[in-house]
């Protein structure tokens, strides 16, 4: 668990960098209604990260707190069955502008470095029922699928991939949550 919270920090680090090249940052979303956003969200798919490499079924439990931010719970199910779990918060980037938010999560290098240890969490497309989600980095480096579901119907699926091309991030190399049946299996 510990690991896969100084992973996270490290993510957040990355997310600060911006790469300075003068690419057009992808479209997000207008306006996300919070309130409507929170519960939970499963990542059905995911582009390689470092953090979540041993990480076979992931979700995001997110709460509107009285404070205007969001609290972040992250969940990891290894490979092996591990259950790895970090908190954190996300707040508007601009106050009022919902679809770009910071995420910071609770760990030492968030002690240490408060301003560093930050990263885009950026919500690029949102169904109208708040069912799925497509969420990135503005590098285009990350990316996530989400849905309320585990598993999605191959229509979703197809709509978040399309989301996902028409804002220029790279879909071949997405890892595709393992189902039940297939976490039963060996590995």
């Amino acid at each position: 668990m510990r690991l896969f919270a100084v992973l996270s920090a490290v993510l957040a680090l990355v997310g600060c960098v911006n790469s300075g090249t003068g690419v057009v940052p992808p479209q997000t979303v207008d306006k996300v209604d919070l309130q409507r956003y929170q519960g939970t969200w499963y990542e059905v798919a995911r582009l390689p990260m470092f953090f979540q490499r041993n990480c076979a079924q992931s979700e995001a439990h997110y709460r509107l707190q009285d404070d205007g931010a969001i609290g972040v719970v992250n969940r990891c199910r290894t490979f092996n069955g591990e259950l790895q779990e970090v908190k954190g918060q996300a707040v508007p980037q601009v106050p009022g502008q919902t679809s770009k938010l910071w995420v910071r999560f609770d760990n030492w290098a968030s002690t240490l470095l408060p301003g560093l240890t930050k990263g885009d969490y950026w919500v690029l497309y949102l169904d109208e029922n708040y069912q799925t989600a497509l969420v990135g980095h503005p590098n285009r480096k990350y990316l996530w699928l989400l849905a309320r579901d585990q598993d999605i119907g191959p229509q979703h699926r197809a709509t978040l991939l399309e989301e996902a091309r028409k804002r220029g991030y790279d879909t071949r190399e997405l890892i595709w949550r393992r189902t039940e049946a297939e976490m039963a299996l060996p590995r």
